[in-house]
């Protein structure tokens, strides 16, 4: 079964908009990993509109806590960001996640709109470079991509262990309707085995939800997805635990199909 990170930026978000620490957002990510949820995803920006530095410091202090870490706990924090910006890599060599994902974004990005494209020689050895001091510090890394084989074709050049796979393009196409789901189901999970067949790890995450996520991880060769957004927002609902749980819940049912 997927394994699910929760991605805590939308808690940072709301604690932003007012002095102090409520939501709290170490607590809420403690309820989560009771409630089994194998990790939590942060996505620090430059401008620090949602996750601070802080946050990254006292996040890592929480998934070393014994309970949490090692074989025993074997949950995970994950770092997502772009290598290039920002205080990324030095938020990353102090905090020692245990997986960054690298994510090309722009300082005035909403949130993430696309995957690397590795499109040139230049690109793929910049890349390879941030890949090889993250890995040397003890992190697994995983590039965030589009679904286009061409593409992840050239990710081994990189030496990143895992893509995670944008998966917008396919929450649309669901809600679309049954063509467009199925068309964007089949590349996917073509994009997926590609990934697979370079003997690298493949994780999901964007615009996942309880209506779609069930979908998704039919798909072969799913390690993760991280979620954030709909999660949170039905954690209103639910309570973050529920939440997590329903999340966990759809992925064991549709690896039991």
């Amino acid at each position: 079964m997927p394994k699910l990170s929760v991605n805590v930026n939308k808690i940072a978000l709301i604690r932003n908009t007012r002095d102090g620490e409520v939501p709290d957002v170490v607590r809420l990510s403690r309820i989560a990993l009771e409630a089994g949820a194998q990790g939590i995803t942060v996505h620090p920006r430059p401008d620090e509109r949602h996750i601070r530095r802080y946050d990254v410091t006292n996040l890592a202090a929480l998934l070393d806590e014994p309970a949490w870490a090692g074989a025993s706990g074997g949950r995970e924090f994950n770092i997502e960001g772009n290598p290039f910006l920002g205080d990324y890599m030095a938020i990353c060599r102090e905090a020692k996640p245990d997986q960054c994902t690298l994510v090309p974004d722009t300082p005035g990005q909403k949130t993430s709109d696309h995957g690397w494209p590795l499109a040139d020689g230049d690109e793929v050895a910049r890349v390879a470079a941030v890949v090889a001091e993250l890995k040397a510090a003890g992190a697994r890394v995983s590039l965030f991509m589009d679904p286009h084989p061409a593409a992840i074709e050239r990710v081994p050049q990189t030496g990143a262990d895992r893509v995670e796979l944008y998966t917008e393009a396919y929450a649309k196409a669901l809600a679309a309707g049954c063509a467009e789901a199925d068309a964007a189901h089949a590349r996917y999970a073509q994009a997926a085995a590609k990934a697979a067949a370079l003997g690298l790890g493949v994780n999901g995450g964007h615009d996942l939800n309880l209506h779609n996520l069930g979908r998704f991880a039919t798909i072969p060769h799913i390690l993760e997805v991280s979620i954030g957004h709909a999660l949170i927002a039905d954690a209103l609902e639910l309570g973050m635990a529920g939440a997590v749980r329903a999340y966990l819940a759809a992925l064991a049912q549709a690896r039991s199909v």
